[in-house]
């Protein structure tokens, strides 16, 4: 999954970090507030990792901030003092957990793993997704349908993996370099109108249940057909 950590705290930052990496996820991080939220305006996050005090915008500011612009990653507000009150003002406003600090890392890891299960709007079975006869196994990279198989790069099935959750929104090409490459990657932008010709093409070879759709000037959505 693809998690951002928002904590102003660097050394608990840098160890969340560590294990989040460790158990094969993608982090990213930021220290103050103004800078969580922008890059959570992304919407590239599945779950964010927020700390309730941070410098320049708190917690909760930014969570209500980014529930009110419409971005629903899964999010975890973390509190070195966590009264009644606050935890359900927390969830109120949009969280979808709370933990305490200090915390194991092993309840940590549990309870990303939990929300980002939770967070899956696809009708998905063990990284499977079932659209008409099409049959999208994105942790085999493949695409299969009765008569036919293709398979898929490890890039390509995590960008058909973005769309096909976000299907039907457009996601402009900085959501998708930010998703498939990470915050901070270099990569041409012109890359993803690569990208897209060739899954449209392998897309193509199965049938016609999805397809990807260009919006000029914006970016790109996948449709149910």
């Amino acid at each position: 999954m693809n998690i951002l950590i928002v904590e102003d705290e660097k050394k608990l930052a840098d160890a969340v970090q560590y294990i989040l990496r460790k158990d094969q996820h993608d982090v990213d991080m930021a220290y103050d507030g103004i800078t969580g939220q922008e890059m959570a305006e992304t919407g590239v996050y599945d779950v964010i990792i927020l700390d309730k005090m941070l410098p320049l915008r708190d917690g909760f500011a930014v969570l209500k901030n980014l529930r009110k612009s419409g971005v629903n990653s899964a999010t975890i507000i973390l509190t070195a003092a966590g009264t009644i009150s606050d935890k359900v003002l927390g969830l109120d406003i949009g969280a979808d957990d709370y933990m305490i600090k200090p915390f194991a890392n092993e309840e940590l890891l549990a309870r990303v793993r939990a929300l980002g299960r939770r967070k899956s709007n696809l009708i998905c079975t063990n990284d499977e997704v079932a659209i008409k006869d099409v049959l999208f196994k994105l942790n085999n990279y493949e695409i299969i349908t009765a008569n036919k198989t293709i398979k898929l790069t490890s890039k390509e099935a995590k960008v058909l993996e973005f769309l096909l959750i976000n299907r039907g929104i457009v996601l402009t090409k900085d959501q998708i370099i930010q998703r498939v490459w990470g915050f901070n990657s270099e990569i041409d932008r012109n890359n993803i109108e690569v990208y897209m010709s060739y899954l449209r093409k392998k897309i193509k070879e199965v049938g016609h249940a999805v397809t990807i759709l260009t919006v000029r000037g914006i970016g790109y959505s996948l449709k149910e057909v």
